[in-house]
């Protein structure tokens, strides 16, 4: 419509018609520049709807505001599940016939689990020059179980934490020394422990002076089964996220709690307002180690390595341990656990059957059917 009044006003005005002509030329050509911008745009649109990443981690590992900045930096998209347990996190990493994820966090025992399954991918350690930041404990690779394999790197360190015990300081007058505590009939009621078949077995062997509680045998396993049951006895419920533990902590008055996720949950319940102390059992104390790997069906791995190295940049290391109370591995906790017995978390001798009889333990299944 606009160009026909344009011509009717060149006719009235008798506009010589070399200038109707190049005011007609002006147009076409701007025409040209706006398909050409408009095609742009469409390309860089259709360019970041390819580039997403799919990310599998633990809360508090991709807040919303950290992945707000790598998506501006790398004009990507990224797509954040969060997994509340180890189980969880491998059934994810199954859904249909190649893991839907680039990227995932894990402990040095599934770690070691997904790479015998072939589901992970080697990591180039040049695209990784934020490694070079990080405590050399952390640095040497080769020296942690599960990280590499046949020379190839297949997971970088990325935050850790032992598993003690938490308790309330208004009732638990005298600092716990063993996980045996968990079982004391005064507590009835009041304790709180992880729903995870891997680490009840395994920190209850700890508590009966099994030397090793991650390669168990029949024998001992049966005896676990039974000391597993009786603690039911005690608790007020099984519990899955830390901010879960810490609402039930604070609400029904907990006395004692198994600390999956440590000194993450301590900093909860702190905020909250509880009265906590954590300590680490004379027996000794399971800890895990969470990295960041990428997976072998990984669609951009240059996305993927770009995370993991974003994930070890200082800014980011220190928002973990300030808001979720963890360690990072660029800097040294301000408690040092040291002289600590720590047993790093390592694959069991029979998932399966831990899990199998995990579940019949937290369904309530009668004693005299084990």
């Amino acid at each position: 419509m606009r160009w026909c009044l344009f011509h009717a006003w060149v006719r009235r005005r008798d506009v010589p018609a070399r200038i109707a002509r190049a005011a007609v030329r002006s147009r076409h050509r701007l025409d040209a520049v706006l398909l050409l911008l408009c095609g742009c745009l469409l390309a860089v649109n259709a360019h970041a709807a390819d580039n997403v990443l799919r990310v599998l981690a633990w809360p508090g590992y991709a807040d919303a505001d950290v992945v707000k900045a790598f998506e501006a930096r790398y004009h990507a998209k990224v797509e954040v599940t969060l997994v509340d347990s180890d189980e969880a996190l491998w059934d994810k990493m199954h859904e249909g016939a190649q893991p839907p994820f680039d990227v995932l966090a894990a402990n040095t025992a599934e770690i070691q689990r997904y790479a015998q399954a072939h589901l992970l991918a080697p990591l180039d350690l040049a695209s990784l020059p934020n490694t070079r930041r990080q405590l050399p404990r952390f640095r040497a690779l080769s020296a942690i179980d599960g990280l590499t394999d046949h020379g190839s790197v297949y997971a970088i360190p990325f935050t850790y934490s032992t598993m003690g015990l938490i308790y309330d300081r208004k009732q638990v007058s005298v600092a716990p020394h063993s996980m045996n505590e968990l079982w004391n009939p005064r507590y009835r009621g009041k304790v709180l422990d992880y729903n995870s078949a891997q680490h009840n077995f395994s920190f209850t062997a700890l508590a009966l002076g099994y030397p090793d509680p991650f390669r168990l045998n029949g024998e001992q396993i049966q005896t676990i089964t039974r000391k597993l049951i009786d603690l039911r006895r005690n608790l007020l419920t099984y519990y899955n996220l830390p901010e879960e533990a810490a609402a039930f902590f604070v609400q029904h008055k907990v006395a004692l709690m198994f600390g999956n996720y440590g000194t993450q949950q301590v900093e909860l319940l702190r905020r909250a307002g509880a009265d906590v102390g954590y300590v680490i059992p004379d027996e000794g104390v399971l800890a895990w180690l969470d990295c960041w790997s990428m997976t072998s069906a990984a669609a951009n791995r240059t996305l993927a390595l770009a995370w993991i190295n974003y994930m070890l940049e200082p800014d980011v290391s220190r928002l973990l341990t300030e808001r979720q109370g963890l360690a990072n591995t660029l800097a040294e906790p301000p408690e040092s656990t040291g002289k600590s017995h720590i047993l790093w978390i390592e694959p069991v001798e029979d998932i399966g059957k831990r899990e199998a009889l995990w579940s019949r333990i937290v369904s309530g299944d009668r004693p005299e059917r084990f």
